[in-house]
């Protein structure tokens, strides 16, 4: 599959400094943040967290020193476990429901030097939000504005100029051309999804996967 890759840290505890010592400065943010993960729902009383990842081996979050959000806050992963395509995630000092459902949303970033550069085919999502979107005849389509992924497999979702974004299913046959350095990618839509929803495209992206047509890999 087309994906970005990803992994793991810590988080400061809220509070006042010890008396007699400067409050401790804030981590200079990151100079080029990739984004890994993302936290979904409170899991249990015991502080554990869904969390949505981001890269091909779900798993990865874990491997590139902390997860940092896009305040600061740092993130040390202390165990994690599958859940279909989502993790369980125990961090770091948080330790009940009350700790971890303020965390629901959070977006997970690493700096994109402790990642590995994509092999060929794969891509960051980072490096695709915002390219332009082309049809294969050339004629503009709009911008990519996210990637996602609801169950079926990967959607490029598509701004376009006036008009609803639209879905697309995020595979070789669909997205045939992706240039980087270009800035741009190339489309050919399948007859009669302009205009669809998600689950139009999440049952296309399933027919595609069916006929052999597979989500190419990511990193």
């Amino acid at each position: 599959m087309r994906d970005s890759r990803s992994r793991p840290p810590s988080r400061p505890s809220p509070g006042r400094a010890p008396a007699g010592r400067p409050p401790a400065a804030r981590p200079a943010p990151l100079v080029d943040p990739v984004l890994v993960a993302e936290i979904g729902a409170a899991h249990g009383v015991r502080g554990e967290l869904r969390v949505k990842p981001h890269t091909g081996d779900a798993e990865a979050i874990a491997d590139y020193g902390p997860l940092v959000a896009e305040d600061g806050r740092r993130f040390v992963i202390e165990r994690m476990r599958p859940a279909k395509a989502m993790l369980v995630v125990s961090f770091v000092g948080i330790t009940d429901r009350n700790a971890a459902e303020p965390l629901v949303g959070t977006r997970l970033y690493v700096e994109r030097a402790a990642l590995p550069e994509p092999d060929e085919d794969e891509f960051y999502h980072s490096d695709l939000i915002g390219l332009a979107v082309e049809t294969t005849a050339g004629e503009p389509f709009g911008r990519v504005a996210a990637l996602h992924d609801f169950g079926a497999g990967d959607l490029v979702e598509v701004m376009r100029p006036g008009a609803p974004s639209v879905f697309l299913p995020f595979t070789k046959a669909v997205v045939p051309v992706i240039d980087i350095a270009g800035k741009r990618i190339v489309v050919e839509p399948p007859a009669g999804l302009l205009g669809s929803s998600p689950d139009d495209a999440e049952a296309q992206a399933a027919a595609a996967g069916e006929d052999g047509d597979e989500t190419p890999p990511g990193a």
